[in-house]
């Protein structure tokens, strides 16, 4: 078993947790209030303009050209991302232009870039790589229910889909190429899956 995999495994209980959270939940059977989601597809725009950033410092600090094009390859994931909340954006009205970070986004992005700059690039590695596991293991525990029909169901679509997953375990080969068991290591991939947790809460309590 690979370091990633290991690291997944120990950290198992956080990922069940965000899979049983009521927003979660709301997501897969439509009954998600609109302004909950609303405020996660800005949240998310956010964060995930920060992931694309982090992608790009952790290519230019690879130590060989195949991780420099392949972190490349990934923010290139990240901007397809992004695109499909900017459909969503459209869909809800969403002016992402105007989004301010919530404490619990800006703990997450503040986390990714201080790694990313100050960190070698199996660290960086580490701190991202929860983001990506975590997102196809929701879609494809969901998706094992069957696809829902309706206003959410392109959420579950895109992170249970193989296209997706390639990119989960494209990044895990540099958590397993790059970095080694350590503490640092452990304490980032938990915080990591932590702030996913509290991303996941901070949408659920918006008032609406």
């Amino acid at each position: 078993m690979g370091l990633s995999q290991q690291l997944w495994q120990a950290n198992l209980d956080l990922a069940i947790a965000s899979l049983q959270h009521p927003f979660v939940q709301g997501i897969y059977d439509g009954t998600l209030p609109k302004q909950k989601f609303v405020y996660y597809v800005g949240q998310d725009a956010f964060f995930l303009e920060a992931f694309a950033r982090a992608y790009s410092i952790a290519a230019a600090k690879a130590p060989d050209w195949d991780g420099f094009c392949a972190f490349h390859e990934l923010g290139g994931g990240v901007l397809e991302e992004l695109k499909l909340h900017g459909r969503y954006a459209q869909t809800w009205g969403v002016d992402l232009a105007q989004v301010q970070p919530g404490a619990a986004t800006r703990r997450y992005t503040d986390f990714l870039l201080s790694t990313a700059w100050s960190q070698d690039v199996g660290v960086t590695a580490v701190a991202m790589s929860p983001c990506m596991r975590l997102y196809a293991y929701l879609g494809q525990s969901l998706a094992e229910q069957g696809i829902p029909s309706h206003h959410y169901s392109d959420w579950v679509t895109t992170y249970s889909g193989d296209e997706f997953e390639g990119l989960a375990q494209q990044l895990e080969t540099f958590v397993d190429r790059y970095s080694q068991t350590d503490v640092p290591v452990q304490t980032a991939y938990r915080y990591a899956l932590e702030c996913e947790r509290d991303f996941f809460q901070a949408a659920w309590e918006i008032s609406c």
